[in-house]
């Protein structure tokens, strides 16, 4: 299919062209016509401008982590960026890295030096150039913001294979369409990232609170006084078929220094008695999921269906809805090993453009992560549904969707969710990819 001359790898056998067709989600499969492995970003560079002369959609897939199909390209070209990971400068300031790097590699690089990235999502095993696309959000997003906003520069190959490097200062126009811009305008090839002195062990604590209100009331609070490095929080199925609510907060320390157990917990409301305290290494706290992910790799639950549901919702609004949002959910709605997690973090923290939030200046991150089992034939249909009942429900009270899940969306969904910045991306797509090329996983366009 590709008349090119690449130092990376083309394949288009029926394995490779199916593996393409997955993702974490296992619910949407549209079979490419091949797949690129680019060994550089000259590569990318050639491959897009041949599907743009000829037309044939072309998506970036990093570590294919999405849900509903959005790194999928039906009869066209996948470009996996996975060998797209070298580390190309590091300093005490900023990292410059290949988008195909995960995050995990990344941090393991920069720790020896004493630093990392102010804000890692809690899986380490997304790519940099997948999470930028999206926004990137994070335990530590309270006083960072997202991944995206952590950005001094970026390397991007633009629909017509035309390679650009873009600051917020240099080429602005194409460094806000590409940031959160869910792969519509470019690929993000390089990442020039910030960096900040990283701690060396963490202080995790556990606190459980009676009920929805008392846990986000305690978050408010504790952010307000910035507290924590870390601020999180779950909704956790309970032994009588009701529902828990786990405060998960964290301070980073580097001894001789360390925490005041006595002091820290004093004034907080959550139960006594049930206070889980333990001491990790930064990066074991960091990488805290992939005893998870073992865990769920060895008992099949990573091959599940995953019908995931993210949102962003004004802090007016966090309480009524979550609530009644639960009310309406049993534990066979989330599966055995779901996660539901609510925590706020400041509207003014979050300055990409694309990466839309909702108009108040406290924000709460609202997610149902769910795991359909395959014994249940109905669970994908039921639970994508509730996934769509749920937005409609969050858009009406101001939420905004944060697009990493499944629910199924055409252009006037996008167009709504965009709102004031959806005419600005129309620009940006006729500019930077006319052909319409990109990212045809998504269905904007």
């Amino acid at each position: 299919m590709l008349a090119l001359r690449l130092a990376g790898e083309t394949a288009a056998d029926a394995p490779t062209c199916a593996a393409a067709a997955d993702d974490f989600g296992h619910i949407v499969h549209r079979v490419p016509a091949c797949v690129v492995r680019p060994a550089s970003s000259a590569d990318v560079a050639s491959v897009v401008s041949f599907a743009a002369r000829n037309r044939i959609p072309v998506s970036a897939r990093g570590s294919g982590h999405s849900t509903n199909g959005q790194s999928q390209a039906d009869s066209g070209i996948v470009l996996d960026m996975t060998a797209l990971r070298q580390i190309h400068e590091l300093s005490r300031a900023h990292v410059i890295v290949d988008a195909g790097i995960s995050w995990r590699s990344l941090l393991t690089a920069t720790l020896p030096s004493g630093m990392a990235p102010p804000v890692l999502t809690d899986y380490l095993g997304l790519s940099v150039g997948g999470t930028l696309s999206v926004g990137g959000i994070g335990g530590t997003s309270h006083r960072h913001g997202p991944q995206t906003a952590n950005v001094l520069e970026l390397e991007v190959v633009t629909g017509d294979g035309g390679t650009h490097t873009c600051s917020a200062s240099r080429n602005p126009g194409l460094f806000h369409a590409v940031l959160a811009g869910l792969g519509q305008c470019g690929v993000i090839t390089r990442a020039t990232l910030r960096l900040v002195p990283a701690a060396e062990r963490v202080r995790r604590y556990k606190l459980y609170y009676e009920d929805l209100h008392a846990l986000t009331a305690e978050q408010r609070s504790l952010l307000d006084e910035g507290r924590f490095d870390f601020l999180q929080g779950q909704v956790q199925p309970d032994d009588a078929g009701g529902w828990r609510h786990m405060l998960e907060v964290a301070t980073f320390f580097s001894p001789p220094a360390e925490p005041r157990d006595d002091d820290l917990p004093r004034d907080l409301g959550y139960a006594r008695g049930f206070a889980e305290i333990e001491d990790l290494t930064y990066f074991e706290f960091l990488d805290r999921l992939t005893v998870g992910e073992e865990y769920l790799r060895a008992t099949g639950e990573w091959m599940w269906p995953h019908p995931w549901w993210n949102v962003l919702l004004p802090n007016s609004e966090v309480d009524a809805f979550v609530e009644s949002a639960m009310a309406g959910t049993t534990r066979d709605d989330i599966g055995e090993n779901g996660v539901v997690l609510v925590y706020p973090f400041p509207r003014d923290r979050f300055t990409t453009p694309l990466l839309r939030v909702p108009a108040e200046p406290l924000v709460f991150l609202f997610t149902l992560l769910r795991f359909a089992s395959p014994a249940d034939p109905t669970a994908v249909e039921r639970m994508t549904r509730s996934n769509r009942e749920l937005h409609e429900r969050a858009r009406s009270v101001g939420g905004c969707r944060y697009p990493v899940g499944t629910v199924p969306f055409g252009p006037d969904d996008w167009r709504a969710h965009f709102g004031a910045t959806w005419d600005d991306l129309v620009r940006a797509k006729s500019e930077y990819d006319p052909q319409r090329i990109l990212a045809p996983g998504q269905g904007i366009f």
